[in-house]
């Protein structure tokens, strides 16, 4: 999908931070960004990942956004502090980081916003990359009304008993029975969290329990590797997992 655009074609978007009404009733910020037009458009609610709601993190939400779909990405962290990317994650962190139910309702809220969008289709995706991954996961099996999840490296989708707290009281991998939509995941060979045995657990209960998966492992990635500002990026890897990402949405959000 990379460079399949049409150059005679009109292009346009619209990218802004908005508020949402998140868990709780909590009014939050999110970053949005939609084609301009008509519609109808697929829908995108992405999660951030740890380093918080960053620039990477919006450039992410356009690229999709050029490929047609309107996406919301919540601040996760708005609850604890603003400033810096830098200085809200060490907020959220310094509290024991945001719990998995607010993190849920945050996310289902986005869901709701997109669906509804005057320009939705109905179809609505979500994706999100190290902690996102994790939280996609949490949601997509929490939450019914995804029509497709994508897992990029989702750290402690796997968790044991002793990593468990009051915020994260259940492993995601143990909702997996109740994902109701087909998921891609993404994971690279020398990442520790998860490692390839922990990609082989969740590969092994996507199969017992009977769910539409894909899963693509990435020799001599590691964790993060589509991040094109730090060490861990790798241009052949991510550039291959961009084009499966696009695919699987397209199939699952567009056709």
């Amino acid at each position: 999908m990379w460079n399949d655009l049409q150059t005679g074609a009109y292009e346009g978007m619209i990218a802004e931070t908005t508020t949402l009404r998140g868990h709780n009733g909590d009014t939050i910020h999110a970053y949005f960004a939609r084609p301009l037009g008509a519609g109808p458009f697929p829908g995108i609610v992405q999660v951030h990942h740890a380093p918080g709601w960053d620039e990477w993190t919006r450039e992410f939400s356009r690229r999709f956004t050029q490929h047609g779909y309107s996406v919301i990405c919540p601040d996760l962290y708005c609850r604890y502090a603003h400033g810096t990317p830098d200085d809200a994650t060490a907020a959220a962190r310094a509290a024991g980081g945001a719990p998995d139910n607010q993190v849920v309702g945050d996310l289902e809220a986005g869901l709701n916003f997109l669906k509804s969008l005057p320009t939705s289709n109905g179809k609505i995706g979500i994706i999100g990359p190290c902690s996102g991954g994790r939280h996609s996961y949490l949601t997509a099996a929490r939450v019914p009304g995804f029509a497709a999840l994508v897992d990029l490296w989702g750290g402690s989708v796997v968790m044991a008993a002793d990593q468990l707290t009051p915020a994260r009281p259940v492993s995601p991998l143990d909702y997996t029975k109740d994902l109701s939509c087909p998921i891609l995941a993404l994971f690279g060979d020398d990442d520790q969290n998860p490692n390839p045995a922990m990609a082989a657990q969740i590969e092994e209960e996507l199969k017992k329990q009977g769910k539409e998966y894909e899963i693509h492992h990435y020799a001599g990635a590691g964790h993060g590797f589509f991040y094109y500002d730090r060490p861990a990026y790798r241009q052949e890897q991510a550039m291959d997992g961009w084009a499966k990402v696009f695919d699987f949405f397209h199939r699952h959000l567009q056709s």
